[in-house]
Formats: C-alpha cells, sequence, structure tokens
C-alpha cells in the first residue's frame, strides 16, 4: 500500500470534510486543518500574521507537507500560491491568482483575450463628488475590487442610489482592501496597474439574462471544462435561489462558454489549479458575458458533482496538487441532476428551533439524496451571521439529488418543513421569498 499523503487545507471546515474524504483514493490521503474558517474571514485580516501562524502549524508537522490547497476566496486563494513557494508544493502562481481576484486587473486581461464582458470603469472614492465612470451607463454594479461573498455589492439605477452606494463601501471597503494592498506589494505589477491598489470600486454595467458557472482547471497550460452549472435567483432579486447541475442550456452556448473560458484562463496565465467562472447568458440576444473569475473551484459545488458523476470536484483540486491527473468520469453518480438550494431570509430576524445535529442526520436519513447545513446557530441574531450578501441571510445550504428538477425541488420543500427554523422578525420584510 502506498504511504499515506499529507495534505493540508487551508480552512478545513466540518462542511466538506465529508466531500473531501468521498474523493477517489481518499484512503491514502491525510487531511490537516491549516487556520480555522474564523481566523481566515472574520475582521480585517493580516496577510503576514496569517503566514506565520500557517508556517508555526506546518513547521511542527512531523514528515512531509505533500500538498497545501483551499477552496475559499482571498485570504485563501492566496496563501495557497505564497505557502507553495515556501514549502515547495504544486500550485499555480501568486499573480495568476491576483489577477482573478483584483476584479479591475481581471477586466484588463479579460480585454486582451475575448469580447464578452461589460463596459467597466474605476470609482473615485476619494473625490467629493463620486461620479459613474465614463462609458458605463445605469442600471449598473459597484462593488469593491476584492470582496467576500458580494459584501458590499451593489445593484444601483440612479445618482441617488450609486452616491449611498458608495457612502457605504466607503466605509467598509478598508476591512478586505488593506490586507490585500499587502498582497500586491509582493507583485510587480504592470503599468496599467500602477498606483490602483486594493482599495478600488469597479462600476460595471448591469449584465442581464440566465446565471452559469463554468468549473475547470488548468494542468501543464491546457485548459479543461469539466462542468457547467446553472446558477437560478430568487425572484425578481440578485440573490441565489439553487445552483444546479448540468446545465439545461443548449449545447451550442455551452460549447461557447467553454471556448471563452479556455481563452481567457490562457491570458491569465494560471496552471496547476482549479477556477470557476462565473457568466450571464442573454437567451434574446443569445450573448454571453462574463461576471468574475474565482482561481479555485467551487466547493459549493462538491456535493453537486457527487451526485451526478460520482466525484467530489474537490479531486481535480487534489490531483492537481499532487501532480496527478484530475480527470474523472462523468455521469456515474446516482442521480441525473443535482442542486444546491439557498434557503434565505430577506430581513433582520432571530432564529429559534434550529436542529441538533442527531436531528438534520435523521430528516438526511428520511429524505434520501439531500444534506443539509444549517447557518446560524440557535437564538443567533441574523445580522451577526458572517459571509452574507448585501440583500439577505443565507439560513440553511441544501443539497438534493433527483432525477428531475420537480424531484429536486420537491426534496428541497421537504427539508424546509422538516427544519422547523422559526424567526423572531425586528425589521419588515424579512420573510423567505417565493421561489420558482
Amino acid at each position: 500500500m502506498p504511504r499515506q499523503r499529507d495534505i493540508f487545507v487551508l480552512g478545513l471546515d466540518e462542511a466538506n470534510l465529508p466531500t473531501l474524504n468521498a474523493v477517489p483514493g481518499a484512503e491514502t490521503y491525510r487531511f490537516h486543518p491549516l487556520l480555522s474558517i474564523g481566523e481566515l474571514q472574520e475582521g480585517e485580516v493580516s496577510v503576514a500574521d496569517l503566514m506565520s501562524r500557517a508556517r508555526a502549524i506546518l513547521d511542527a508537522h512531523e514528515g512531509p507537507v505533500d500538498a497545501i490547497v483551499g477552496y475559499w476566496d482571498f485570504p485563501v486563494s492566496t496563501l495557497v500560491p505564497m505557502l507553495g513557494q515556501e514549502y515547495g508544493t504544486r500550485t499555480t502562481s501568486l499573480e495568476s491568482v491576483v489577477k482573478c481576484e483584483h476584479k479591475y486587473w481581471s477586466r484588463l486581461e479579460q480585454q486582451k483575450a475575448i469580447d464578452e464582458y461589460p463596459n467597466f470603469g474605476r470609482v473615485d472614492l476619494d473625490s467629493d463628488d463620486p461620479r459613474p465612470p465614463d462609458g458605463v451607463s445605469f442600471p449598473m454594479w459597484l462593488k469593491p475590487a476584492l470582496a467576500y461573498s458580494s459584501e458590499l455589492a451593489y445593484g444601483v439605477s440612479d445618482m441617488t442610489e450609486f452616491r449611498e452606494a458608495v457612502e457605504t463601501i466607503r466605509k467598509g471597503i478598508g476591512r478586505v482592501g488593506r490586507p490585500f494592498e499587502a498582497v500586491l506589494d509582493l507583485l510587480e505589477l504592470p503599468e496599467e496597474m500602477a498606483g490602483v491598489g486594493g482599495q478600488v470600486c469597479l462600476a460595471e454595467e448591469t449584465m442581464k439574462g440566465l446565471q452559469v458557472a463554468v468549473e475547470g482547471y488548468v494542468k501543464d497550460g491546457e485548459v479543461t471544462v469539466y462542468g457547467v452549472l446553472d446558477s437560478i435567483n430568487y425572484p425578481n432579486s440578485p440573490c441565489f435561489l439553487r445552483h444546479q447541475y448540468p446545465s439545461t442550456l443548449p449545447p451550442s452556448v455551452i460549447r461557447r462558454l467553454h471556448e471563452v473560458s479556455k481563452r481567457t484562463m490562457r491570458q491569465i496565465g494560471m496552471d496547476s489549479a482549479t477556477f470557476s467562472i462565473e457568466y450571464f447568458y442573454d437567451p434574446q440576444a443569445d450573448t454571453i458575458s462574463l461576471l468574475e473569475i474565482n482561481p479555485r473551484h467551487s466547493q459549493s459545488h462538491a456535493e453537486l458533482f457527487e451526485y451526478v458523476d460520482g466525484v467530489p470536484n474537490h479531486h481535480r483540486m487534489i490531483s492537481l496538487a499532487l501532480g496527478l491527473d484530475p480527470a474523472s468520469p462523468s455521469g456515474q453518480g446516482p442521480y441525473r441532476m443535482a442542486a444546491k438550494w439557498y434557503y434565505r431570509w430577506f430581513g433582520e430576524g432571530t432564529v429559534h428551533q434550529v436542529p441538533t445535529p442527531s436531528e438534520l442526520a435523521a430528516i438526511e436519513r428520511r429524505i434520501p439524496g439531500v444534506r443539509i447545513d444549517v447557518v446560524p446557530a440557535e437564538g443567533q441574531k441574523l445580522s451577526s451571521t458572517s459571509q452574507q450578501d448585501s440583500y439577505s441571510y443565507e439560513i440553511a445550504h441544501i443539497f438534493t439529488g433527483a432525477d428531475d428538477e420537480e424531484g429536486l425541488r420537491s426534496k428541497f420543500d421537504q427539508c424546509v418543513a422538516a427544519l422547523g427554523l422559526t424567526f423572531d422578525e425586528t425589521s419588515p420584510g424579512g420573510r423567505d421569498q417565493k421561489t420558482k
């Protein structure tokens, strides 16, 4: 039997441990936690401090460090190549990661390879009278160059909303922007990025249509796309209702998404790593627009690939980090379709009657092909939960596998009913919106 490989996972969490242990060859892997989610994402982090803490853990390990991996955004995405360079583990370059994560730099790179992106520009946050950039029209989105889970991202339709959003972004952009600048200082930036920094506000014209995600990886310079998923929002809301795999878009559109993704990632220069790209497809105009590039696969999709293909997408991340073949068969799972649902609350409130782990396990046994993660704790005020978007609070993530969309929805509805969560509303509008 081959020796067990020691794999250090930045931000290893209980929710992802089952799918990590479900990858092919998992019996030959030992997964070690490297820093906690709290250390990595709460408050204003210090990259230097996180590197120091991570080194202490790695240096204390007896035996080889075979791989250092992660499936979260900044700072995890940047710590992986930084630690990889120091400890000799396989990873893409820090520059390629930052070219994805810095939304403005990413747009500049996209301009060099594709035409499928919106009009965009920078907003001067230091101006006494900030204005939309030239060539960017309402409606538009304002967002920091870097943020967690759409935090501080606002859709605006006129100058009043524009000014309100700018003021809110001004107050909060430093929490992630300041530590991001410490990473930018490690790179030799091109002239077009001189003086831009990490505390940048980007304005982009609103894209419309169906939202879709493309997952892939790059190995030895060759870009491979292995999955396309539909991202479906709550009605009249920018908030995700569910991710669904595989996509129901026409094959011709999926082929175009593959090609645009490959051209984009070749330009970025990523290698030995996974990626996830989000797009909009407008069926009326038959156009594709790239929303953003994530320099890591989506851990949100792990169960979906396991349900449909029989292998979680964590397999690609681990294989690339170990220098193994990341390819795997498709359609070998127990279900034809799978979805990750976001049970949300659209207002402030306090949650009650949260099931215990044993009660959640009982629900999962009673309803085959589901997994449930509840986000808030018993009695927690929703505004105190971290990593939320600007419009809602995530109450639970519900994974379902079925042979058709009706089956996916039926299992979601059964899970919501079985959870039996109740809320004390402290502001109006906190009801779960209708889904479709």
